[in-house]
């Protein structure tokens, strides 16, 4: 049965995100959409949906490990701070917004506290996840069928 480690991470993310808005379980917070996600940001996210997104990336990566602090997500989803003519540095993502995404995740019951400090995977998030993943691999499959069927078509019109 193939999981999370199985396919890329950007076909996971989007899967899992879209999942999660469709479910309408996760708690969004009203100041999305003015909110910057960093310090060293200009502006607002231009997607709408991008509370769902980082969700999926959050839930991914604490996934992937045992157990994950908001400091290691907040240095994840970092950044370059550009500093004018000075040279640019690497800047932290705003932990005040890991911490409410984990929150949400630790609502609908995918993320749990760990005993040793920070947040990990619970059960029902990692059979959720699984789930997930495998739906993405067989939807990857039935492309990847359809599109040596539409080949075998092409070059039988060739001839």
């Amino acid at each position: 049965m193939p999981g999370v480690r199985d396919i890329s991470a950007d076909a996971f993310i989007t899967a899992y995100a879209s999942h999660l808005k469709r479910s309408g379980k996760l708690e969004v917070p009203t100041w999305v959409d003015i909110v910057k996600t960093g310090a060293y940001k200009e502006l607002a996210p231009y997607d709408a949906d991008w509370y769902y997104i980082r969700a999926a990336a959050v839930a991914r990566h604490i996934y992937l490990r045992k157990a994950v602090g908001i400091g290691a997500l907040t240095k994840l989803h970092g950044g370059r701070n550009r500093r004018g003519n000075r040279p640019s540095h690497h800047a932290t993502s705003s932990a005040s917004v890991q911490r409410k995404v984990c929150q949400s995740l630790e609502k609908i019951g995918v993320l749990e506290l760990d005993t040793d400090g920070g947040r990990r995977i619970s059960q029902d998030g990692v059979r959720d996840l699984d789930r997930i993943a495998t739906a993405v691999v067989q939807e990857i499959k039935e492309r990847e069928e359809e599109d040596e069927e539409v080949g075998v078509e092409e070059a039988e019109d060739d001839e």
